[in-house]
């Protein structure tokens, strides 16, 4: 079968390695005679999987003791006002660092809970930078500082963590956890979509310190209370159960190939590749000041905005989907998450040249 080369942002492609796991287990996982979407997540099945993709997460990350995994559900969306009911602890005021649309998002819905303060910001430049942390302006009495640490629209990406001594770091990590080692004790909570680097659409991963949970907002609705979530092993409901079990599928396959480390320089590979062509050339063009690339997602523009369509069809033609860039910024994009083999790199490089001949 013929599996075309897939460059969505999200919903992203997936190790074949893992769908053809999850094909073999589909209508019976190990011997139990059911799939996992019909499992009870109370079972001591499911309880099995959930506690091995928890255990496997944590050895990937090295996240210590002291915080708890959370496997919820309404993504990264859901994260922006569940953070405040959470985190703000009574203070009533948040720090946020805007550099795009995700963080623009987290900041609206913010708002709603409390009095936010944009303590950085790279609007003055159209989001192409992370701006240096010299000109942060934090307040003393805030509750937490939050960032998007990699932009996926704008494809800008922090490659240093922010110094904020004792305040509380939040990180929207959804499109790039995993794709690197990270220093979990740096950060209050991390949170991320599965939905890119993870598994399917539908799982949100949240690592939190606790001694940051159990003083949520009184009006705060239960499921979204972080300690009764964390009290109850993420199960207050009925958890996104298919959605862990192919989370843990990936966790295994990146285990497999030697860990973070190794997903790191695999990552550094590919995007070097596609940067390189685009710095050598005068056509297609990156506006991300070069140190602040994000490895992930690598959005692009052509010198003539009328050839866009005609870019894409061959694309298409070459097997290569979903290189349309975001509405709100036009262009082109490739995601070139953990998934993506360099050999698919590797053939969008080879059709940018030709492309170029052609119309350059």
């Amino acid at each position: 079968m013929n599996r075309t080369i897939n460059f969505s942002a999200g919903p992203a492609m997936l190790p074949p390695e893992v769908l053809a796991r999850a094909a073999d287990e589909m209508l019976d996982w190990q011997g139990s005679g059911m799939s996992v979407m019909e499992m009870s997540h109370r079972g001591k099945e499911f309880i099995a999987i959930a506690e091995q993709a928890e255990k496997d997460l944590r050895e990937l990350l090295a996240i210590p003791a002291r915080y708890k995994v959370l496997f919820l559900q309404g993504g990264g969306t859901l994260q922006f006002a569940q953070i405040p009911m959470n985190l703000l602890h009574g203070k009533g005021k948040a720090d946020y660092v805007l550099t795009g649309e995700w963080s623009k998002k987290a900041i609206k819905e913010a708002q709603s809970h409390c009095d936010v303060h944009i303590a950085a910001s790279s609007e003055d430049r159209n989001f192409t930078y992370a701006p240096r942390q010299q000109s942060w302006r934090l307040r003393s009495d805030t509750a937490y500082l939050h960032y998007c640490s990699n932009e996926t629209i704008g494809g800008v990406e922090f490659q240093w963590i922010p110094d904020v001594g004792g305040l509380p770091l939040v990180a929207d990590a959804s499109s790039h956890i995993l794709s690197r080692p990270l220093d979990v004790s740096r950060f209050g909570l991390i949170y991320a979509g599965a939905q890119k680097n993870i598994g399917p659409a539908g799982l949100t991963i949240v690592i939190v310190r606790e001694d940051l949970i159990g003083k949520s907002a009184a009006a705060t609705p239960s499921v979204m209370d972080y300690k009764q979530q964390a009290d109850a092993d993420s199960m207050l409901n009925t958890p996104p159960t298919y959605a862990i079990y192919v989370a843990g599928l990936v966790f295994k396959w990146l285990k497999g190939l030697g860990g973070l480390a190794e997903m790191e320089k695999r990552n550094i590979a590919k995007a070097k590749l596609l940067y390189d062509v685009l710095d050598q050339s005068r056509f297609f063009r990156n506006p991300v000041e070069k140190s602040d690339r994000s490895r992930m997602n690598v959005p692009f523009t052509l010198a003539d905005a009328k050839l866009d369509d005609a870019f894409l069809k061959g694309a298409q033609e070459r097997g290569m989907v979903q290189l349309k860039g975001h509405r709100s910024v036009g262009g082109m994009r490739a995601s070139i998450y953990n998934a993506m083999p360099i050999e698919g790199v590797q053939t969008l490089v080879t059709y940018m040249r030709e492309f170029e001949a052609r119309h350059g």
